[in-house]
């Protein structure tokens, strides 16, 4: 098969009969059948008939010529921020010299499951339209957006040409980098300063290494470098600062308790999210970031650093993550933590009780990692159940319901106490208001000298 053949089928396959082609056919079509009963319709039948084959013919000729003279394209960005709104644009020109009619249909991600999605409009010639629409993508992943259809008319409109723009691109989902955005102006606000919490010093030296310098009195007499002694012939010690670079790690859950969704969004994404944002406050407040996963067995782990590519990598590992069906293994989550984290850290725990049963079971392990690190559990509030809960009742079923939605709001409030009980720092917040409520904590421990 010539390549001009399939040129000429592949243009005959995208070319279709528009709905106002059938009508006016139609009314010729009616013209013939009255012309049985009224004679002196027949002739103006025939005239009728070869003026619509002459506008069809002429018309098909005409959206030949647009197949070249269409430009359309897409303008995406790299990545996509999860949760948040992202505008997609189309441009779309008619280099043709006469007016032109198009509906463009985007093939947006399967992600979205929109079906109905198009433009209508009409371009003078030589015009330029910009085209924009908003997208949200709910989950973290490769989505592909596929090619744009131009449908063309003229201002006959009895045949329609599609024309295919092969612009399909994928584009990945991290976590939001507008969060992150939004969240740096904490550092700066006045509100976040807390005023009035007394920094206390710790008593000794820590183990950041300053300089080395010459023995006087009063010195530490452990701290003598005996290298440095030696070859100075005169003793010398180490000096030490106040350690300014902390280690902190996000433990994510990733277990069935963490699908829960909110507001489109699962409570694991809302904590990946909030990991990216405060994994880049703690490296601007020149703090070490890092991250560690897991369900029923140990997941991903990246070793606290601040380093200029940190944040990135973060993203990177985040991006992958996925909820499990499974129940979290917490024991498998101390164990890892023991061997993978030797430094005391902050560990940030994004996890989900279900009940107050359910943190009874697993305080013993919290207990014993808040001994060796400082650790702040995440406890996630049911906006849903507590906007129900605080209804006016309607009957005695609806009261029952209220009133057990109520009793799981308490249990929530009650993890908390128990939590503090033990010495364990907690917040209990939204999963909106996540990122916001967990970097005050951290704000509040380093201005407590915490960490």
């Amino acid at each position: 098969m010539t390549p001009i053949r399939k040129t000429y089928q592949r243009f005959i396959k995208n070319t279709f009969l528009t709905k106002r082609f059938f009508v006016i056919w139609g009314i010729a079509v009616l013209f013939f059948i009255l012309s049985f009963s009224f004679d002196f319709l027949f002739a103006f039948a025939k005239l009728v008939l070869i003026l619509l084959i002459a506008l069809s013919v002429i018309d098909f000729i005409l959206v030949k010529v647009f197949e070249n003279k269409v430009e359309c394209r897409r303008i995406t960005p790299h990545v996509l921020p999860l949760g948040d709104d992202v505008t997609i644009t189309l441009q779309v020109k008619n280099n043709q010299n006469t007016l032109a009619r198009m509906e463009v249909v985007d093939e947006l991600p399967e992600e979205f499951q929109k079906r109905d999605f198009s433009f209508r409009f009409s371009l003078s010639p030589g015009e330029e339209k910009t085209l924009t629409y908003n997208v949200r993508p709910l989950t973290r992943g490769a989505y592909t957006f596929g090619n744009c259809n131009v449908f063309v008319s003229t201002l006959l409109g009895l045949i329609q040409h599609k024309i295919i723009f092969p612009i399909a691109i994928m584009t990945p989902v991290y976590p939001s980098s507008v969060q992150v955005k939004k969240h740096e102006l904490l550092l700066f606000n006045k509100l976040h300063t807390f005023q009035g919490v007394k920094k206390m010093r710790k008593i000794g030296h820590s183990y950041e290494f300053e300089q080395i310098k010459n023995y006087t009195a009063g010195d530490d007499v452990r701290t003598i470098n005996w290298k440095a002694t030696g070859r100075r012939s005169q003793l010398m010690v180490n000096q030490f600062g106040d350690e300014k670079s902390q280690q902190i790690y996000s433990i994510l859950d990733k277990s069935r308790a963490m699908d829960l969704p909110f507001n489109g969004l699962s409570l694991l994404d809302y904590a990946v999210n909030t990991t990216l944002v405060i994994s880049n406050t703690a490296i601007h407040k020149d703090d070490k970031a890092g991250i560690l996963t897991f369900n029923e067995k140990v997941g991903s782990f990246v070793k606290a650093g601040k380093n200029h590519g940190q944040l990135k990598i973060i993203s990177e590992t985040l991006y992958k993550e996925e909820e499990s069906n499974l129940e979290a293994n917490f024991e498998l989550l101390y164990n890892a933590i023991i061997r993978l984290i030797k430094q005391r850290s902050l560990l940030i725990l994004y996890t989900n009780f279900e009940s107050y049963f359910t943190l009874e079971r697993y305080l013993p392990i919290l207990r014993k990692l808040n001994k060796s690190h400082l650790l702040l559990v995440v406890v996630f509030k049911n906006i849903e159940i507590e906007k129900y809960s605080y209804e006016n009742a309607t009957d005695t079923l609806d009261i029952y319901h209220k009133t057990i939605g109520k009793k799981f709001l308490s249990e929530k409030e009650m993890m908390v106490k128990e939590l503090a009980k033990y010495g364990i720092q907690s917040v209990l917040t939204s999963p909106q208001e996540l990122s916001t409520h967990t970097i005050n904590k951290y704000l509040e421990f380093k201005a407590k000298g915490w960490i």
